[in-house]
C-alpha cells in the first residue's frame, strides 16, 4: 500500500427526515443568506421547497433562489450563479438535487470570489484559491459529489466538458435522505448504477498499485450497487435499497476506495465527457456504454485484476467472461451499451476522437488515448 493522506471534511446527515435539519446546520456555520439552486420545480411540487424553506426561515437564514440546473449542467448556469450569488451578497450556496446541481453549485462557489471567468478554473487556467461555503441536500444518488471536492460542467459554447477540483469544494454538510429519491425515474436509477460502478472501477483496473483490501471494498461497492439496483427495480419504494445504494455511490468517489492506490487514471470519464459533451447524452447511459468497449480494448494489460474482478464480482472465471457479465447485466437493467442507442452513428466517431483530446490533456491520459485509440475503443460499442 502506498503512503497517503486521506482527508475529507464534509459532514454527511443520513436517514429519514434529516433534510429537517439544514436550517440549524447553516445557522450554526453562522450563514445568513443562502443562493438556493436547485433543477426542475419537482422539489416545490413535492413539498421538499417548502419544507426547506421553513426551516432556514426558522433559524434566520434568508434565501434567493435559482432552479433550472439541467443534467449535463453548463456553464452558462454557473456563470448565472455567480453573478446572483455576488449581487445578492450571499454568505454560503446550498444545492437541492443531484450531482449535475451540486457540481454546478462547486463552480458557482469558486467563482465568486474569482476576477476572471468561472470557466478558467475548469480549464486549469487559474487555480481555486477559495471558494463560499457549499451544502447539500441529496435527491439522487450517482456522481458522490455530496462528498468529495470536484465537479464536472459542460462549456454549452465550445462543447468541451472538463472537471474541477479543490479542497475549498468539499461540501461543508451534505444531507442524504434515501426517501427523496423515490421518484428517481427507472432510467436514471440505472444511468446512476452505471455511474458508480464507473467510479469503482477506473482506479481498480488503472492502478499500478492496487492493494487488496481496497479492490475488496470496491467488489463490495459494486455488488451493493448490483443487488439494490435489482430490488428498486422490482420495488421502487424499497427505502433501506435506496439507502444502501446511496451510501454505496458515496463511499465510491469519497477518497475511500483508492486510498493507498498509485498510478491510476480516468479514461472512462474522460472519453464520455466527449459523448454527453457532443450529443447531451445521459453521464450514466454514456459510460455504460463506454465501459464495456474500454474493458474489451485494455484487459489483456492487467489481466489479473480482470480475472480478480469476473470471480469476485460475477462468479465467472475469465476476464471475458466478466466483461460478458457487466454488459449483459447493463442490458438487462436496460441502459445503453451500444453507441447506436444514445443516436450516435460510425461516422461520428473522428469527431469523438478529436474532442476527446481536450479533455484527456485534462486528465493526463493525452499520449495514451490518441484520436486514433479512441476510436478503436468505440468500435467495440458499435
Amino acid at each position: 500500500m502506498e503512503n497517503f493522506t486521506f482527508y475529507n471534511p464534509t459532514t454527511i446527515e443520513f436517514g429519514t427526515d434529516k433534510e429537517q435539519t439544514i436550517g440549524q446546520h447553516l445557522a450554526a456555520h453562522g450563514i445568513k443568506k443562502v443562493l438556493l439552486c436547485y433543477g426542475s420545480d419537482r422539489i416545490k411540487r413535492d413539498g421538499l421547497f417548502a419544507t426547506v424553506s421553513q426551516r432556514l426561515a426558522e433559524h434566520g437564514v434568508a434565501f434567493v433562489e435559482l432552479g433550472g440546473i439541467v443534467s449535463n449542467p453548463l456553464i452558462s448556469k454557473v456563470r448565472e450563479g455567480v453573478a446572483l450569488a455576488r449581487a445578492e451578497k450571499v454568505d454560503a450556496i446550498l444545492a437541492i438535487g443531484g450531482g449535475s446541481v451540486l457540481d454546478s453549485v462547486k463552480g458557482m462557489a469558486a467563482g465568486v470570489h474569482y476576477a476572471g471567468d468561472v470557466w478558467d478554473l475548469f480549464t486549469g487556467k487559474e487555480g481555486v484559491t477559495t471558494a463560499v461555503p457549499i451544502f447539500a441536500i441529496m435527491t439522487l444518488a450517482a456522481t458522490g459529489s455530496e462528498m468529495n471536492c470536484s465537479g464536472v460542467v459542460t462549456n454549452d459554447e465550445t462543447k468541451e466538458k472538463f472537471f474541477i477540483s479543490a479542497p475549498s469544494l468539499f461540501p461543508k454538510v451534505s444531507i442524504v435522505n434515501p426517501h427523496l429519491m423515490q421518484s428517481v425515474t427507472r432510467d436514471y436509477l440505472v444511468y446512476s448504477a452505471a455511474d458508480v460502478i464507473a467510479h469503482c472501477i477506473e482506479t481498480y483496473f488503472t492502478a499500478a498499485v492496487h492493494p487488496a483490501l481496497q479492490s475488496r471494498i470496491v467488489e463490495s461497492v459494486i455488488n451493493t450497487i448490483i443487488d439494490s439496483t435489482g430490488t428498486l427495480l422490482e420495488d421502487p419504494a424499497n427505502d433501506a435499497a435506496r439507502g444502501e445504494f446511496a451510501w454505496a455511490a458515496t463511499l465510491a468517489l469519497n477518497g475511500l476506495t483508492f486510498s493507498g492506490c498509485a498510478g491510476f487514471s480516468f479514461p472512462n470519464h474522460a472519453i464520455e465527457h466527449s459523448l454527453s459533451a457532443l450529443f447531451n447524452v445521459p453521464h450514466g447511459a454514456g459510460l455504460s456504454t463506454v465501459i464495456p468497449a474500454w474493458m474489451k480494448w485494455y484487459h489483456g494489460r492487467n489481466p489479473a485484476q480482470f480475472t480478480r474482478f469476473a470471480r469476485q464480482v460475477f462468479g465467472v472465471a475469465t476476464p471475458e467472461a466478466g466483461i460478458a457479465a457487466l454488459e449483459a447485466w447493463f442490458n438487462k437493467i436496460g441502459t445503453p451499451t451500444r453507441l447506436g442507442q444514445l443516436g450516435i452513428k460510425e461516422s461520428d466517431l473522428p469527431a469523438i476522437g478529436e474532442n476527446v483530446q481536450m479533455s484527456v490533456q485534462r486528465f493526463g491520459l493525452a499520449e495514451q488515448y490518441t484520436p486514433t485509440v479512441v476510436s478503436e475503443i468505440l468500435r467495440h460499442a458499435l
